[in-house]
């Protein structure tokens, strides 16, 4: 009986064609899972979760107040963005980054964000380098909050981590066990956000993926690199390959600045043209219905 109502919702949301009233889980079925579920950033499998059928069941009342909220949203968005020719955008709820040149996506990449202790700032800016094969340069209140204490237990934890002092702070050297990975993308900002790879490829696995100190972690960064750098004949792909080796830090300045914005969508339409839903990881929605819709309901 589950099977039978799960085929119906997916046949009035526009995942299946056609509805066969079939209380069986078979092929076209499947396949209607995996486009809803790419449709709401969600693991492509075929396992239904509890989770996952409450979400199906989502009053349609709520999907078009989140449409709402995430139309303001869109006010947001920078108008230099729309006008490039290239951007950058990552969106926190779906955990996905674009990368979008003349018109077309050139690279998606998933992507992992900020816990809820250090959320990911929603932010403008542009590009100007990238860094291959970093030093990661430990912020003050890891330093404090975490890392003197395992210094602390055990003398060697610097060395053992490939890190070292460096004029009163904490650096991690280059190499493939580097937190930043083996490439960082760097747009000046006062909170000192970027993009950068990451060692922690197993965290991509997850659906809801809140896991850095604030810094967006790239699934793809070396394709991002790549393909930021494919129409520049100073940097081919075995330059960058060698930048990337990991004995030392290199920066390529970029020849014309990339605007990149880091916004917050629980609700977006895909190049396809298809809407999604995504977790409101932050509970930024009831805050922002609260500023738009709550005099207009008391005024009733």
């Amino acid at each position: 009986m589950a099977v039978k109502q799960i085929r119906t919702r997916l046949f009035v949301v526009g995942d299946l064609a056609q509805d066969s009233k079939r209380d069986v889980y078979d092929e076209e079925m499947m396949a209607g899972i995996l486009k809803y579920k790419k449709r709401y950033g969600l693991k492509l499998n075929y396992a239904l979760t509890r989770e996952h059928i409450n979400q199906m069941n989502e009053p349609i009342g709520n999907r078009i107040k989140t449409i709402m909220l995430n139309m303001e949203r869109c006010r947001w968005i920078p108008a230099n963005l729309a006008q490039a020719s290239e951007y950058i955008m990552v969106n926190i709820p779906s955990f996905v980054l674009v990368y979008v040149k003349d018109g077309k996506y050139e690279l998606m990449s998933d992507v992992f964000v900020g816990t809820r202790m250090t959320e990911t700032v929603i932010f403008s800016g542009m590009m100007d380098r990238i860094v291959f094969s970093p030093y990661w340069y430990v912020p003050q209140s890891i330093i404090k909050n975490e890392l003197k204490l395992k210094m602390a237990e055990d003398k060697n934890y610097l060395a053992d981590h490939n890190m070292e002092w460096n004029g009163g702070n904490v650096r991690q050297k280059p190499g493939p066990k580097n937190s930043l990975g083996l490439v960082k993308f760097m747009f000046p900002n006062p909170n000192d956000i970027y993009l950068h790879d990451t060692p922690a490829k197993s965290l991509f696995d997850f659906e809801k993926r809140i896991f850095s100190h604030g810094c967006i972690n790239v699934k793809e960064a070396k394709g991002l690199a790549l393909a930021i750098l494919k129409d520049n004949p100073d940097w081919p792909v075995d330059k960058i390959d060698q930048a990337m080796s990991g004995e030392k830090e290199t920066t390529c300045t970029l020849k014309n600045k990339i605007p990149i914005y880091i916004g917050y969508f629980t609700a977006w339409v895909n190049n396809d043209g298809e809407i999604g839903f995504y977790p409101d990881v932050y509970d930024r929605d009831s805050q922002l219905d609260k500023l738009l819709y709550s005099d207009a309901v008391a005024a009733k």
